[in-house]
C-alpha cells in the first residue's frame, strides 16, 4: 500500500505561447449579417412536423369496409372451395381451379386475418380452417391429388357450419 504522502514526480510540459488568430490580408474584410428578425426553425419543431406527416400520410392495410363485404367474399371463397374439392382428378380444369382457389385463398387470408373484430367469428375460424387444409394437401400432393374422403367431409362440414354462422351474422 502507499503512502498518502509519498510524492510522485511529474512532468510539465510548457504550455506554448498564445497566438492570436491571423486574417490573411488578400481578402476583403467579412461583415457579419445582423441577427434575423425571424428565429430559425429548431430541429425538434422540424422532426416534429415529419411525425406528424408521416402519420397523416401513412398507407393504410387493406381492411373489410362493411361487414357485408366480409360477407360475401368468404361466401365467394366456400362456393371455390366446394367447386374446387367435387372436381373429378381427370377434370381438364381442376390445376386452374385450384390455382384460381389458391389466389382467392391468399387475398382472402391477407385481407381478413389482420382484422380483430373478426378473429373471434366462428365463421371466420372455420373457413381458415378449410382454407389451410385444402391449400395444405394441394401443395403437398399436386392441383390434381383427389382430397381423402375423411378430409373432405371435414372441410365441407366446416364449410356448412361456416355458411350457418354467417347467415346468423357470427
Amino acid at each position: 500500500m502507499a503512502s498518502p504522502t509519498l510524492i510522485t514526480p511529474t512532468t510539465t510540459k510548457p504550455k506554448p505561447p498564445f497566438l492570436a488568430p491571423t486574417k490573411p490580408k488578400l481578402l476583403p474584410p467579412t461583415t457579419v449579417a445582423a441577427p434575423t428578425a425571424a428565429p430559425q426553425p429548431r430541429r425538434r419543431h422540424v422532426l416534429s412536423l415529419a411525425a406528424t406527416a408521416l402519420l397523416i400520410l401513412r398507407p393504410t392495410p387493406a381492411r373489410a369496409e362493411t361487414d357485408e363485404e366480409y360477407v360475401k367474399e368468404s361466401e365467394e371463397v366456400i362456393g371455390k372451395i366446394r367447386t374446387t374439392i367435387n372436381m373429378d382428378k381427370t377434370d381438364p380444369n381442376v390445376a386452374t381451379a385450384v390455382a384460381e382457389l389458391r389466389e382467392a385463398s391468399n387475398s382472402w387470408v391477407a385481407k381478413y386475418r389482420r382484422e380483430k373484430a373478426l378473429l373471434g367469428r366462428v365463421s371466420f375460424r372455420d373457413i381458415y380452417s378449410a382454407l389451410n387444409a385444402v391449400s395444405g394437401h394441394y401443395i403437398s400432393f399436386g392441383p390434381t391429388s383427389p382430397i381423402p374422403s375423411k378430409r373432405k367431409a371435414r372441410i365441407l362440414e366446416e364449410m356448412d357450419t361456416a355458411e350457418k354462422a354467417l347467415l346468423r351474422g357470427r
